[in-house]
């Protein structure tokens, strides 16, 4: 059975440390299950990250609880400090590409098929972003006996040229509003004179 989102979304912080063991797992597989230490660290870094978080051990000890419990996240010890790594494919039902893509859209928010497939690049290398499109059409379209939906393509925003996507893993994704406009001053006739 599927873990399901829409029943138990993940928090904010559940997402990113589950995201961060995500990426870590493959960038650096050498350091791969993650200590506490370093798994603060990946999740409060400055780049990749969009929001900047800036969480504290507890915080992180509090989210690897709810992952655990979602058997989203394991406990390995064997060595002298305890430490962690994901069970996202195996607990969601998604193959790699998926999970990537998923991991990215955790991490940075809201992107383009466009700004995944050059994002993916450290992760997995897809050939084009009509796979990355084809990936992200079926998550979109995932029945509900398999969890739901798990992407959404949000309409496109005023004033970009693409629409984006967005995870629903933390439940319904917001929409983009329109861009904040100054009011304008109404002007009177003896106003222009």
């Amino acid at each position: 059975m599927n873990h399901d989102f829409r029943q138990r979304p993940l928090t904010a912080v559940q997402a990113r440390v589950l995201a961060t063991l995500m990426e870590k797992a493959r960038t650096v597989p050498d350091s791969y299950p993650l200590t506490l230490n370093s798994l603060q660290t990946g999740c409060n870094q400055k780049t990749s990250r969009d929001p900047v978080m800036e969480l504290g051990e507890h915080d992180i000890r509090e989210a690897i609880e709810g992952l655990r419990e979602a058997s989203l996240v394991i406990e390995s010890g064997g060595s002298r400090v305890t430490r962690y790594e994901h069970n996202f494919q195996r607990a969601a039902g998604v193959p790699e590409q998926s999970a990537v893509l998923l991991g990215l859209l955790m991490l940075r928010g809201p992107q383009t098929a466009g700004e995944l497939r050059i994002n993916a690049d450290r992760w997995y290398r897809f050939l084009d972003i009509a796979s990355v499109e084809a990936f992200l059409e079926e998550m979109a379209g995932r029945s509900d006996d398999r969890g739901g939906p798990l992407v959404v393509l949000l309409p496109r925003a005023p004033g970009a040229r693409e629409p984006r996507w967005a995870h629903l893993l933390c439940g319904p994704a917001a929409l983009p509003g329109p861009p904040a406009v100054e009011p304008v001053q109404s002007l009177s006739h003896t106003d222009l004179q």
